[in-house]
């Protein structure tokens, strides 16, 4: 009789231990599921950072192969995709006049960015930027304006020259982003340019709704 009342009284601590080893199993299995899933998220991730990471340096040679004649006389500079031109080169000091030079450079620019842009299925913007003295006498109110007109008198010229007016457009900075502080007049010399950047081409807008 002892022994029966001990077999009874010992089933209920079985029980309590079965439950609390299936409940760690169960937390184990979550645990591990959890553990499982941020490690192909995390792989995912660094794949697509990967296979972006590729796509730019492919882009960046493309770009580098195809402006190889003037980047190699270094008439231009490439930094990022942005290809800088030194405003020396194209316009007169607060001018937006072409120079012969300048004009001549931009001619043969044309070509190559028009395949590479048309490869890609991509925009050009040009984007003018001055240094930062105020304009005091001419024709410009300010240095945004004279940024604008130079940056429309390059969109206009490469126009002119054989590129799709659909394939490009300009953009004005003024004194705006630097490339070194303006200091000292070598400085300030580097900040009058023109840069020209491929970018994508921005998504048809849709009709509204007639509802």
């Amino acid at each position: 009789m002892e022994e029966l009342d001990a077999s009874e009284a010992s089933a209920p601590v079985w029980a309590v231990f079965g439950d609390l080893m299936s409940g760690l199993l169960g937390a184990f299995v979550l645990l591990l599921v959890a553990v499982v899933g941020l490690q192909m998220e995390l792989t995912t991730s660094l794949q697509e950072e990967v296979k972006k990471r590729q796509a730019e340096e492919q882009r960046r040679l493309t770009l580098e192969k195809a402006l190889a004649v003037p980047l190699a006389s270094g008439r231009i500079t490439l930094n990022n995709g942005r290809i800088g031109i030194s405003g020396q080169v194209l316009f007169a000091q607060n001018s937006d006049q072409l120079q012969p030079d300048g004009r001549q450079l931009l001619s043969s620019l044309v070509g190559p960015l028009r395949a590479y842009l048309t490869a890609r299925d991509e925009m050009l913007m040009v984007s003018g930027f001055t240094d930062d003295k105020a304009i005091r006498n001419g024709p410009f109110t300010d240095n945004w304006e004279l940024s604008a007109q130079r940056a429309l008198t390059v969109t206009r010229t490469l126009v002119e020259q054989g590129m799709p007016s659909s394939m490009v457009f300009a953009a004005a900075f003024g004194s705006e982003q630097p490339v070194k502080p303006n200091t000292d007049d070598a400085a300030r010399a580097q900040n009058r340019r023109v840069e020209m950047a491929p970018v994508p081409k921005s998504a048809p807008a849709k009709a509204p709704s007639d509802a």
